[in-house]
């Protein structure tokens, strides 16, 4: 009980009730902001891939539990894609231990998250994309049963389960822009349903080998769970409330800098990036909008779902 009352139990409690906040508000995976925040906050690498994990599992599990009760996963598009992702996925744990020394674990694993932040910030910003671009060209989406392409699938899946299962990082991004390019016509409640479904086993299979190799510090998981999970439930109450447009963009921006400086880049290089990207963020994206015929009510971060019911409602 005392390892749960230290300055650093506590410190890792509240970010983990921010996080959670803002997973509550927005939807984006929590590995993506809890991962790289334990390491700023003194957590080892490689523990931090851990208990991130272990406490995704749980949280993902419940959110699973929901979407599979409503009837809304594609269970044969979720079961190809746990057939790629599981088996990668727990591979993570053994790949990071055979790097070698622990410092070599550190930096091989910093190096990795680094990576996987500027990909999932990449990958979200082409999702909004795709998604605004989709309801502009006026198809409404309504296949829940599109043809399955097994072996792309398969992929993706395994290609998301490494990248998982080494740095706690992507289930929710890779795999779900994925899934719009190859089943563009599936629906939004079932895209998000079966990614859902699909991350439960794949963040379970790699929690377990983490667990396996690295162990759990019950003074760095508690407080995840016990911060992460109020702090979902408050963010998606008040959800509506927030301009979630702006909120997004802020996310991606801070998984771009955080990037960069996993990867090492010079501080007064991320300082430059991050001021271009404040600054001049907004006037891309205002190009973007008028190229695309996209209107001032509708929000290029906007989620599918959204998209799908201001078309159906007859909004452009």
């Amino acid at each position: 009980m005392s390892e749960l009352l230290t300055y650093s139990a506590l410190s890792i409690l509240a970010v983990s009730f921010g996080v959670g906040i803002v997973v509550g508000l927005t939807g984006m995976g929590g590995g993506a902001l809890m991962t790289p925040a334990l390491i700023f906050l003194g957590v080892n690498p490689t523990a931090a891939v851990a208990n991130d994990l272990v406490a995704a599992s749980l949280n993902k599990s419940v959110g699973a539990a929901v979407h599979a009760r409503a009837g809304s996963p594609n269970w044969r598009l979720a079961g190809w894609l746990m057939l790629g992702s599981v088996p990668t996925a727990a591979a993570g744990a053994f790949i990071i231990d055979a790097i070698g020394a622990d410092e070599d674990q550190t930096t091989f694993v910093k190096t990795a998250i680094g990576v996987a932040l500027l990909l999932t910030a990449a990958t979200y910003t082409l999702r909004s994309y795709l998604n605004v671009r989709a309801a502009r060209n006026g198809r409404v989406v309504t296949t829940d049963s599109p043809t399955i392409r097994p072996l792309a699938t398969v992929a993706v899946g395994a290609v998301g389960g490494l990248l998982v299962g080494v740095t706690s990082v992507g289930s929710g991004s890779l795999i779900m822009v994925s899934l719009l390019l190859l089943y563009p016509t599936l629906t939004a409640v079932r895209l998000v349903g079966t990614d859902l479904v699909q991350a439960v086993p794949l963040v379970l299979s790699a929690a377990i080998t983490h667990v396996i190799v690295t162990g759990v510090d019950f003074g760095v998981l508690v407080p995840l769970v016990v911060g992460g999970v109020p702090g979902t439930y408050l963010g998606a109450r008040i959800a509506n409330r927030v301009p979630q447009g702006i909120v997004r963009r802020g996310i991606v921006v801070v998984l771009s800098i955080t990037g960069l400086t996993l990867l090492g880049v010079p501080p007064v290089a991320v300082g430059i990036i991050a001021a271009g990207l404040v600054i001049l963020g907004p006037v891309a994206w205002s190009l973007l909008r008028s190229r695309i015929g996209v209107p001032e009510g509708v929000d290029l971060f906007a989620e599918k779902r959204d998209l799908d019911r201001l078309h159906q409602e007859g909004r452009p």
